[in-house]
């Protein structure tokens, strides 16, 4: 199990996105333009209230710019390393790996968390969300490898039997087998079809959990076709509870995290519980019900798992 070059290239390049959406709205937090553009919400009824919110200022620099310098510290890293850097630079995947997962994860929350907060939505802002999401969806299963070499290298004795050097220093390649399935980047306008299914290896899109995916998007959506208050308890149900959904179904179709996909069992009932508690109109409570009970039933199958894992396999359920 490794990170293929090809799934390297889709990393970098939504790092370079992220990276580039953070800077447009670092400019505008920090004053080189006085106005950023929002076809969707508009900018004084959008993305103005959400970058000049306290949220955004709870930090004594522009949060954008600190997702500028991480975004691009995730971009620069993907050029790092190999197909095979999981063996042999583990300390740079770990350090790549809490880029994008952890720290991710922050971030995602963070913005959406903007109706809440803030009452408010930056289009921008989301797209950066949108951005890292699959990143964390692609990386994890790198992150996984690099635990089990370090682990198995310490066991086989490499570097002295010292995890702290199998760490920072790599291990022995016992057990690797050469790469042969790959395509080559340069064929893709010849094999299209191989290429672009190698650049998501470790990856899937099982049908539950794209579902899940568009009812958790209808859920964010749903305050705003029902009419509901933005600012009203109704609407945070809708919100917390699409964002949640959204996040788990698709870091969840990585295969090495496919078990996650029952945190989502578990928000679609507290979802199609909780709204009850908000005195929501009939057919707007109807409809979130409806969604979290769904929600819930569609997280239940677990999906193909086409890779192999080693003993990671036993926590794929």
């Amino acid at each position: 199990m490794e990170l293929q070059p090809l799934q390297l290239a889709i990393l970098i390049g939504l790092g370079f996105a992220g990276l580039l959406i953070s800077r447009y709205l670092a400019a505008y937090q920090l004053g080189y333009i006085d106005y950023v553009l929002d076809p969707f919400f508009g900018f004084a009824t959008g993305t103005q209230p959400v970058l000049d919110s306290q949220m955004s200022h709870t930090w004594p620099v522009s949060d954008a710019a600190l997702g500028t310098a991480a975004y691009s510290l995730e971009f620069l890293m993907g050029f790092m390393g190999g197909k095979a850097r999981w063996r042999t630079m583990p300390w740079m995947v770990a350090m790549f790996g809490i880029l994008v997962v952890p720290l991710g994860l922050t971030h995602i929350a963070l913005v959406m968390s903007q109706p809440v907060v803030v009452h408010h939505w930056s289009t921008f802002a989301l797209l950066a969300a949108a951005v890292m999401l699959p990143m964390i969806t692609l990386t994890v299963d790198e992150v996984v490898a690099m635990g089990q070499h370090v682990g198995d290298g310490r066991r086989r004795g490499d570097r002295g039997g010292s995890l702290w050097k199998v760490f920072w220093l790599g291990g022995k390649a016992d057990g690797s087998t050469a790469d042969e399935r790959t395509p080559a980047l340069v064929e893709l306008s010849g094999r299209t079809g191989p290429v672009v299914k190698a650049m998501v290896w470790g990856a899937g899109v099982p049908w539950n959990l794209v579902a899940a995916t568009a009812l958790g998007l209808w859920l964010l959506a749903a305050p705003a076709l029902f009419g509901v208050d933005i600012r009203s308890g109704a609407a945070d149900v809708a919100h917390i509870g699409g964002a949640v959904v959204i996040v788990v179904a698709v870091i969840a179709m990585a295969e090495v995290v496919r078990s996650a996909r029952l945190l989502n069992v578990a928000a679609g009932v507290v979802i199609a519980g909780t709204v009850f508690l908000t005195e929501p109109g009939a057919g707007y409570a109807a409809g979130v019900v409806v969604t979290g009970l769904a929600v819930a039933a569609l997280s239940l199958p677990r999906g193909r798992i086409r890779e192999f894992y080693g003993s990671w396999d036993r926590l794929i359920r």
